[in-house]
Order: structure tokens, then sequence, then C-alpha cells
């Protein structure tokens, strides 16, 4: 190789690594937000996975079930407070691609048709319906925020490691 092509191609290397910050990314924010903040989250109502106790109409909201179970100890891991806004999966889906949530839980499952405003969660748990269905639960975050959602990821397969 010529010494003006070897200098080319170190050039060229050098500008493409020069465009590779940390990854992945957050490009709003949300993981530093939340950090030590408040982690928004929408809580749509569906059996045991997310229960809105009666008299839970008032603020601040009271969420129960598995997954606000989860998500209270996600924030705490996180040193974050967390602040419920319960709705239906539409109008909390709509909120989260607008950017006014930071995740969505209420029982969903991969094949959620909210995959276009949303990122998924790895599946993190099983239910069968009473038809025998099988279900792989996942939550929503806001598309493009991957290192919000490697943290929720990582913390949610720590949590099913746990007897």
């Amino acid at each position: 190789m010529r010494r003006g092509n070897i200098l080319a191609f170190m050039l060229a290397a050098l500008l493409a690594l020069s465009g590779c910050g940390a990854y992945p990314a957050d490009p709003e924010g949300t993981l530093d937000r939340v950090r030590g903040g408040t982690l928004r989250v929408g809580a749509s109502p569906n059996g045991d996975w997310v229960r809105i106790p009666a008299g839970s109409d008032t603020s601040p909201v009271r969420v129960e079930g598995i997954e606000a179970n989860l998500v209270e100890r996600f924030a705490q891991q996180l040193g974050a407070g967390v602040e419920w806004v319960v709705g239906t999966e539409q109008g909390l889906a709509e909120e989260l691609k607008h950017g006014g949530l930071d995740l969505v839980i209420g029982g969903l499952d991969d094949k959620t048709p909210w995959v276009s405003h949303a990122g998924l969660t790895r599946p993190y748990a099983e239910s069968k319906d009473q038809r025998g269905n099988l279900h792989k639960h996942v939550m929503l975050v806001p598309l493009g925020e991957n290192a919000f959602l490697l943290e929720l990821d990582k913390f949610l397969l720590e949590e099913k490691k746990q007897p």
C-alpha cells in the first residue's frame, strides 16, 4: 500500500471512530433525567399486572400490582421517585410517543400494537390466558432511548433471576 493510501485510510478510520460516542445513548436523555429525579409512568389497569385501588382518582395516584411493584423497585434503584399517570393503553402510548412519559405498563405483551409508538423491553414474564394462549410480557419505553431501555432490561433480567 502506498504511503498516501495508508494516510487516507487512517484519516478515514479516525473520522469514523470520532463519531462513535457512548453507546447505547438516549437522544432525549431519559436515563440521566430520571436518575435521582422522577420516573413518569403510565399505568393501564389490567388484572394482577396493574391495579388502581378504589379512591386513587385523587392526587397522588396509587398504583398496585406485579408491574407497579417492579417499577417502584426500578425507580428506587435509580434513586428516583415515581409519578403515576393512569389511562388507556392508547392514550398512554400517545403520551409516551410525544415525550410526556418515560415508561408504560399494563400487562402488555410482545404482540402489542404500540410497537410503532414505543420501544419494548425484552419479555420478562410469561402468562397464559383462559384459552391457554401464551403471553410474553413487556413494558413500553420511548423510541430510541436505548440507554434507558438497556438499564430497565438489565433490572428486569435480575428480577427474573430472584426466587
